[in-house]
């Protein structure tokens, strides 16, 4: 068990990822550029970690881009090693999507573009190398994804980068002595660390100016679930999640997420108050001693909140968000199962040249979702928002009401998601769909699926240039450790 409540001095202020609109250029695309090498982070003075990160030592900048802009990005890899860069939650074709399938090799520069054609919100970038993506992650290679809307001021939602709508990307991390990163596998879920950064903030502390602030949270972590809510027991408005704002904020006093998972809150603060975000025991859903084992009893502090003596005011919240447009189940084309067992999901384990699902184009589909087992996984899909159906038959609880891509699933438990492929066929170049705790995805527990315009004539084989033997993870590239 891992308990830092009330041991954490908050002596560093929080870092805050720069942010980056990029350029427009003279054809009207936003252009930014990304560059992954290897640097020096101290997150204790005078003490220096190798890490890796995008324009900088560790993690990356924050992109932000209008709903409708055409993008590019110029993402040269810097590193010694392969890797690639993933834009979690986007929607966009299969062959931009920087999933196993578009490597960058060291010294290239690939240069994906697409048109933002979705809701705003908080999405994420990271690598996604086939085996690997747990210690590319694990060095510092993330950044946040920003999807702006037109009119920033819309429904009263604290909105200015750095000053109340502030990024908090948390993630866990071990050291040895020396203070390099190091990993330890603490019981099915993968590698638990004991310190807590936030923005690669050690013990962080946020300046807090205004009466309500936003809190952008990431569970950038590889498989720690967090459980977050604020040492005085104080409610708050929890507003979006992965794909976009909820239809009405909702009133809670903790939020849970798993690796991957976003949320957006707004927090109201009194003049001179100091509050702390914690992270009190997850619940799992697991029995009670394998939960321990995989982080359901921890106790962290993850930063500390300090008003000054006299705040701005703020405009006030909205009472209701944009609706969301329901999806109807008599309009599902389709219904699939994914049983999660073991590291496998139906069974397989990942393979580079296989399709194992096909979808038409321009359809909605259900996909049910069942984790066969008493310990932990997740599942995220690549290009698509989707939105909860039913949980173990149940309507969803207010969380998972909005849009998502990545969900927490619970032992034993049927999730039905719901979903539309609208656009972007390509029979050549898959999408994933996996556990996002980053040690099952690296074992294979990962599938493929195309969006093609007649699934009778789709190919259930994709040629694919082979870096691996198409039956085991992709090994043999260090990831720095």
């Amino acid at each position: 068990m891992v308990d830092t409540v009330g041991q954490v001095e908050f002596e560093n202020a929080l870092a805050i990822p720069p942010l980056d609109r990029g350029t427009v250029g003279p054809d009207g695309v936003r252009e930014f550029r990304l560059r992954a090498a290897e640097g020096v982070t101290e997150f204790t003075p005078g003490v220096g970690t190798t890490t890796w990160g995008f324009n900088g030592s560790y993690l990356g900048p924050t992109l932000a881009a209008t709903v409708g802009e055409p993008v590019r990005i110029h993402v040269e890899n810097g590193l010694f090693v392969p890797t690639t860069v993933h834009w979690h939650g986007m929607h966009l074709p299969a062959e931009m999507d920087g999933g196993p399938h578009q490597v960058i090799e060291p010294g290239v520069t690939w240069s994906p573009s697409w048109t933002i054609d979705q809701e705003p919100t908080t999405l994420w970038y990271h690598p996604h190398l086939h085996g690997e993506t747990e210690s590319h992650v694990e060095m510092g290679l993330a950044g946040l994804f920003l999807l702006e809307p037109e009119d920033p001021d819309r429904f009263g939602l604290p909105h200015r980068y750095g000053v109340d709508d502030i990024p908090v990307i948390v993630q866990d991390r071990q050291f040895t002595s020396s203070g390099q990163f190091t990993t330890s596998t603490r019981g099915f879920v993968g590698a638990l660390g004991d310190t807590v950064l936030v923005n690669g903030t050690a013990a962080p502390y946020l300046e807090v100016t205004t009466e309500l602030v936003k809190l952008r949270l990431l569970n950038g972590s590889t498989a720690r679930t967090y459980r977050f809510e604020f040492d005085d027991e104080r409610s708050f408005d929890l507003v979006g999640t992965d794909g976009g704002l909820l239809e009405a904020p909702h009133r809670t006093d903790h939020v849970q997420l798993s690796p991957g998972e976003r949320a957006e809150i707004v927090v109201r603060v009194r003049p001179g108050e100091q509050p702390v975000l914690r992270s009190i025991s997850p619940d799992l859903g697991m029995p009670g001693p394998i939960a321990a084992m995989n982080g359901g009893s921890d106790r962290l502090d993850i930063m500390q909140l300090r008003a000054a003596p006299v705040l701005e005011a703020s405009a006030p919240l909205a009472e209701r968000f944009a609706e969301i447009s329901r999806m109807n189940p008599s309009d599902a084309a389709n219904e699939r199962h994914f049983e999660m067992d073991g590291l496998q999901i139906n069974g397989q384990s990942m393979q580079m040249h296989t399709v194992n699902e096909i979808v038409e184009v321009d359809t909605v589909e259900i996909w049910k979702v069942r984790n066969r087992m008493q310990f932990a996984h997740s599942f995220h899909i690549h290009d698509v928002q989707f939105q909860v159906l039913s949980v173990d038959g149940k309507a969803p609880p207010p969380e998972l009401a909005g849009w998502k891509d990545t969900i927490y699933t619970r032992p034993g438990v049927i999730y039905e998601l719901i979903m539309r492929f609208e656009d972007y066929a390509d029979p050549d170049t898959p999408y994933m769909y996996h556990c996002h705790f980053l040690a099952h995805e690296d074992a294979g527990m990962m599938g493929q699926f195309t969006v093609v315009e007649d699934a009778s004539t789709a190919p259930k084989v994709i040629d694919i240039p082979s870096r691996d033997d198409d039956t085991a993870p992709f090994t043999g590239h260090g990831g720095g450790h």
